[in-house]
């Protein structure tokens, strides 16, 4: 009796704990500042990369979301405001994300270093009508990270950009206004249809004529 007793209160605790959590304005996990308008997750304001010396200039970045960003791209739904940056090496950069649409939306950036960002993100999401302001520090070496939003299908959808880090080191694919898409028949012939069409008939005539003899 008294073990179900103890079961009890301590499940009314723990429910009473989470419920706390659940109504803080902010929370801090991993990283992470969060609130229910939106989330910063791995900002770095003076930790230097290890390859990097001291921090080379700040940069500043806004940047708006929305499906009003994706308008001049067909087969798009989404888009950022710009979907190409270029920063120096070294270089603290705030940026400021600000989502216009109903929905919620992340900028997010790829393959920085692991010892500073975990999972090698920086991370903003705002809520829709919510902005949300964030800093990190990049790199040394001359590279093209990967931008984009990771909500389901937001990326596929047109929004996906490109860091340029000093001179990069190359376009990504399929950035709006930028690159084209990845399309696996781009290496065929302008003559690859008709090719196709005449090897379909040729093989119907030798089908029918096989037929008609064996009448």
């Amino acid at each position: 009796m008294r073990m179900g007793v103890k079961l009890v209160v301590v499940g009314a605790l723990l429910l009473r704990g989470s419920l706390s959590l659940g109504q803080e304005a902010d929370t801090h996990m991993h990283g992470a500042t969060a609130d229910a308008g939106g989330a910063v997750m791995h900002e770095n304001t003076d930790m230097l990369p290890r390859d990097c010396e001291v921090i080379s200039g700040d940069e500043e970045i806004t940047v708006y979301a929305g499906r009003e960003y994706a308008a001049d791209y067909p087969d798009r739904v989404f888009g950022f405001s710009q979907h190409e940056y270029t920063v120096e090496p070294c270089s603290r950069i705030t940026v400021t994300f600000i989502n216009n649409d109903q929905v919620r939306h992340q900028w997010m950036v790829h393959g920085l270093p692991r010892y500073l960002y975990p999972g090698g993100m920086f991370h903003i999401e705002a809520d829709g009508g919510e902005r949300r302001t964030g800093v990190f520090i990049v790199p040394s070496d001359d590279r093209t990270y990967l931008v984009h939003c990771d909500m389901p299908q937001h990326m596929e959808k047109g929004m996906k950009a490109q860091l340029f880090v000093g001179n990069g080191s190359g376009d990504l694919w399929s950035i709006p206004g930028v690159s084209g898409d990845f399309d696996a028949d781009a290496y065929l012939p302008e003559s690859t249809g008709t090719q196709v069409l005449l090897a379909f008939l040729a093989g119907l005539a030798v089908t029918l004529l096989g037929i008609w003899i064996r009448r």
